[in-house]
């Protein structure tokens, strides 16, 4: 009898991910591994010979798609380019259909999964704004921006740019989220908010 060999490749780690995210999109988090396994094309073994568990395959679709979003809070540029680059991929990420999608699947099933509610909360917005805040806390210090609590800034920053945009979205009620020239309105404000003294 021939023996299985397990696929561990990269590509098939990202076609999971990528199936994962369709998945949970479309039929929520109750969406079984067997169906997530059929739609990336591969065994319901493979599955688990990547993820330990659903919570932890759904907990890496989440972290991947805030990954890109942290790396921009990384430069020492100047501090508008940088969060305009933060906002609009922060508006991009949340306000896409996938975005809202997975937003409204979390909200719904946060009463039966508590626990995965808090780690999504942990590894996405939470963390989006623990990062957020170290670098407004370092233009802070360099100057750059007023002094005040950093923490509050990164909960407004963030809250303005998606807040009502969001809502519209997990409503049905607007299908075009993303209008240009909404993170430069929110973000000139915000500066104007936090200007150095």
């Amino acid at each position: 009898m021939a023996s299985v060999v397990a696929d561990f490749r990269p590509e098939t780690h990202q076609r999971l991910l990528e199936a994962a995210c369709e998945a949970f999109r479309e039929e929520g988090y109750q969406v079984s591994i067997d169906r997530i396994a059929a739609r990336a094309k591969v065994a319901r073994q493979t599955v688990y010979n990547h993820f330990p568990s659903k919570e932890a395959l759904f907990a890496e679709v989440v972290q991947q798609s805030i990954a890109s979003l942290l790396v921009v809070l990384d430069g020492d540029g100047d501090v508008r380019t940088t969060l305009m680059a933060f906002g609009d991929l922060y508006r991009n990420k949340l306000l896409c259909p996938e975005g809202i999608a997975i937003f409204r699947t979390m909200t719904a099933e946060a009463p039966r999964f508590p626990k995965l509610a808090q780690q999504f909360f942990r590894q996405g917005p939470a963390q989006t704004r623990k990062r957020l805040a170290q670098y407004l806390k370092r233009a802070m210090q360099e100057g750059r921006l007023r002094e005040a609590d950093p923490d509050f800034a990164a909960e407004m920053l963030t809250a303005m740019l998606v807040d009502l945009d969001r809502l519209r979205g997990l409503l049905n009620l607007e299908t075009e989220l993303k209008r240009p020239g909404k993170t430069e309105q929110v973000v000139d404000a915000f500066l104007r908010a936090f200007a150095p003294e």
